[in-house]
């Protein structure tokens, strides 16, 4: 009989071993896992202490805030209507849910208000600035190159890959995906999302998650390298944009645009300034030419007739 228990403890260790090893978060490598129950684990991020649900995508916002920390913290191995994210990463501030609060603000207490995919959509003020809603982020349009290839892919091939990839591995409901285009090299991906259930990944995390794949630092645990199959070829992709269309048109003012656009006109004047000054050194020296040549030419007229008598 004790042989038997002896056994039976044995099982029972090796299985709680098994447990705790494989007590990882699968979609956020930044998240610190415990045990906390024969059959329950319990994962929060890094800095924050949030806990995080890693049968889906962790949110942007908080994703943001956990790569604001200092690299030892966070105790893992690191190895664009349009909006277009131009101001990079900042620390932000997030609701409880998880999402971007409407107003963020830096440490010199300049603020701005940003949609549901942290994209910048104002001008940049001091706290008093006022952002009363956090408008959301209904449509993206993910930009892609692929590398040089002897033939293009069929269009239902890199359709069909593209929609499977953002399936499975972003768990993107497939009605989110409007419409893929391929015009070689290029290839565009439509998401499209007014509204979304509280089950459905939000399109501003999916495409987040999928922008670190590509750029080779991806959020998942297994942090392995993206891989994109067509057909059985695989798809190399060297460059991407990623393009943010809110619900709202974004409220820069028109001191901003006037400024861009003069920046252009001076642009232009110059450029057609220097081009009617060459055009008209050009001319000159042709002139200077035929007038030597004219004056040469008469030269030699003349000088024959000073020795007739």
């Amino acid at each position: 009989m004790e042989p038997l228990v002896g056994v039976l403890l044995a099982l029972i260790l090796v299985v709680a071993s098994s447990m705790q090893n494989n007590c990882t978060c699968a979609t956020n490598k930044w998240a610190v896992c415990a045990q906390d129950g024969p059959e329950n684990c319990t994962c929060t991020l890094v800095g924050s202490n949030h806990k995080v649900d890693c049968s889906r995508l962790t949110s942007k916002c908080l994703l943001m805030k956990t790569e604001m920390m200092p690299l030892k913290e966070k105790r893992f191995q690191a190895r664009a209507h349009w909006l277009l994210d131009t101001d990079g990463i900042y620390n932000p501030d997030c609701e409880d849910s998880g999402i971007f609060k409407p107003k963020q603000c830096n440490q010199a207490d300049t603020c701005w208000c940003v949609n549901t995919a942290g994209i910048r959509r104002t001008e940049k003020g001091d706290k008093s600035l006022s952002c009363d809603k956090l408008v959301r982020t209904s449509w993206i349009c993910i930009e892609l190159r692929h590398k040089k290839r002897s033939s293009a892919f069929d269009v239902p091939d890199v359709a069909a890959a593209l929609n499977h990839l953002f399936e499975s591995r972003y768990k993107l409901h497939p009605r989110y995906i409007t419409e893929i285009k391929y015009d070689p090299p290029l290839i565009q991906i439509h998401l499209n999302q007014h509204q979304k259930s509280r089950c459905d990944v939000d399109i501003a995390d999916v495409a987040y998650y999928f922008e670190k794949d590509v750029r080779d630092d991806s959020i998942f645990h297994s942090n392995s390298t993206l891989t994109i199959s067509v057909n059985g070829d695989a798809l190399d992709i060297e460059k991407l944009r990623i393009y943010y269309v809110d619900e709202k048109p974004p409220e820069f003012s028109m001191r901003q645009l006037v400024t861009g656009i003069s920046a252009v006109v001076t642009t232009v004047i110059l450029t057609a300034g220097v081009g009617i000054t060459v055009l008209l050194i050009l001319r000159c020296l042709r002139t200077r030419h035929y007038e030597k040549f004219e004056i040469t030419e008469m030269d030699e007229i003349r000088a024959p007739s000073l020795g007739l008598p």
